[in-house]
């Protein structure tokens, strides 16, 4: 190994942080980041206020984990009723989105497509977004979210998961208007 370092990311920045180390790096004449690693689900969307306008606008890529939340994008209500869910936490994090579960299972079921399916293909259809990790802890689980990229969302897909995962809208129009 010559001990180059050849992609340089961050995690858990903020839109400014990036900002500033981009503006570090240049000034020295350093490599920049090239990648942002950040929570990002259909449920947790708060990246999408700051951090992706500025990862879109200095050219990064974001690197999403725990797309499908904790387990909760794959289908939870339906396993729970089933009986297949019984640990406490997953429980009780089902039961404050249940309203929300119900309408996204709903409208996967609609698409024809696995509820881990379409979290992972609707976090993948943000441009800013390079790739993901899944956080698969079986290769049933990662032979499965490679499914993932075959679902298409068509634009009103998109609206329908939107108004079910609603996120904060990109800054500044999300402070003002």
């Amino acid at each position: 190994m010559a001990g180059k370092i050849s992609y340089i990311g961050s995690s858990n920045f903020a839109g400014w942080d990036v900002a500033l180390a981009q503006s570090a790096a240049t000034a020295r004449h350093f490599m920049s980041l090239n990648s942002e690693q950040s929570l990002y689900n259909l449920a947790v969307r708060a990246v999408e206020l700051e951090l992706v306008p500025a990862l879109r606008q200095l050219g990064i890529g974001l690197i999403p984990y725990s797309p499908l939340h904790v387990g909760l994008l794959t289908g939870a209500l339906e396993s729970a009723a089933k009986g297949h869910v019984r640990d406490e936490s997953t429980l009780e994090r089902i039961g404050a989105h249940r309203d929300q579960l119900e309408a996204y299972e709903e409208l996967c079921r609609e698409l024809g497509a696995e509820p881990a399916h379409v979290a992972l293909a609707r976090v993948l259809h943000n441009p800013a977004v390079s790739t993901t990790v899944t956080g698969a802890t079986t290769s049933e689980q990662l032979g499965s979210n490679l499914g993932a990229p075959s679902v298409h969302l068509d634009g009103e897909a998109i609206e329908r998961l939107d108004r079910i995962w609603p996120g904060p809208g990109e800054a500044p129009q999300a402070y003002a208007w």
